[in-house]
């Protein structure tokens, strides 16, 4: 039986990760500071631990492991990236993570890694146009992102290559652009914009008010995590490293968002427009080099993703509000 470490097994997508690679007949180790918040985690072991920690990433990676995923990192919605307060952490915990487990890795010959880098990598200037046309992979250099996310994620992506070049790994690293779906964060202070829009709608009465920050211009492209995971798979089972952007190329507006998520509601809402950290003006993903290297590309619309997502928060929202803990701002 194959042997597959999940890094980051406690979050959104490595929890995600971990029930599909059980599906595909691994035997999968987990860890993370923390358990999946939202269902049990169906990894065969889990290992609880920081991995800024090297003692701990020598305990993780005891073995020699047939595929590595590192998705472990310091990370959030514009709520936590954009405000400047966590920078110093960003920075500091992720790129120490990185350091640690390519070490671990290379101690017990465990060659085949996976990084989860991000579109936050592109520069900032090619990002100033609502009706962004795609950033494609060549795009990164001149290196300018727009958050200390990003340039943590562009060093960490250099960092792969190196040890590649130098100790012979087995390195894949794709940039992932949104990547939503239920059991993710929603009210914690580190959810993204689909989650907080599907949250503010669930919460509103109909014909009632959802905040949107900014004036709801800005435009994105989210990826449904069912389809993240394909291409991650996919990725990490051909003969290139990448990088390579993992997202969809179907733009929305956060207006735009907003109203899809109250038409999947059945609900009217009032758009009230408010100050708050915005990031870039427009960002699309150029699923160019993806379809010609892997044969595939994203494709699942993204009201049939949001749907899903709508249901799930819903649900969550109705079971805080039982509680008296709902947060509906």
């Amino acid at each position: 039986m194959k042997k597959a470490l999940v890094c980051g097994a406690g979050g959104f997508i490595g929890s995600h990760l971990v029930k599909r690679l059980k599906r595909e007949g691994f035997w999968v180790r987990g860890t993370d500071l923390k358990y999946p918040r939202f269902s049990e985690t169906e990894a065969d072991d889990f290992i609880l631990g920081d991995l800024r920690e090297m003692s701990v990433c020598r305990e993780v990676v005891d073995t020699r492991f047939d595929e590595v995923y590192q998705l472990a990192a310091d990370m959030g919605g514009a709520g936590y990236i954009f405000t400047g307060e966590n920078d110093a952490d960003v920075m500091h915990n992720s790129a120490q993570i990185n350091l640690n487990m390519l070490e671990a890795c290379r101690r017990r010959n465990s060659w085949r890694i996976f990084y989860s880098s991000s579109a936050c990598i592109y520069p900032e200037s090619r990002q100033m146009d609502p009706n962004n046309p795609g950033l494609a992979e060549n795009d990164a250099y001149p290196a300018g992102p727009d958050s200390e996310y990003g340039w943590e994620k562009l060093f960490s992506e250099r960092l792969y290559m190196a040890y590649a070049r130098n100790h012979g790994f087995d390195v894949r690293i794709a940039r992932y652009h949104n990547i939503f779906g239920p059991e993710g964060a929603w009210n914690d202070g580190k959810e993204k914009a689909p989650a907080a829009i599907c949250r503010k709608v669930a919460a509103a009465d109909n014909g009632g008010e959802v905040e949107v920050w900014g004036d709801g211009n800005q435009t994105r492209s989210f990826l449904y995590i069912d389809e993240c995971l394909e291409g991650t798979t996919r990725l990490m089972r051909q003969g290139w490293q990448g990088p390579v952007n993992i997202g969809s190329d179907e733009m929305v507006s956060i207006n735009g968002l907003a109203d899809m998520a109250a038409s999947i509601a059945g609900k009217t809402v009032v758009k009230r427009h408010i100050p708050g950290p915005l990031g870039v003006r427009g960002r699309n993903s150029d699923n160019t080099l993806i379809s010609e290297k892997l044969d595939w590309r994203p494709s699942q619309p993204l009201r049939d993703g949001l749907a899903k997502t709508y249901a799930w928060i819903a649900q969550q929202v109705q079971i805080a509000r039982q509680r008296g803990t709902a947060k509906a701002a």
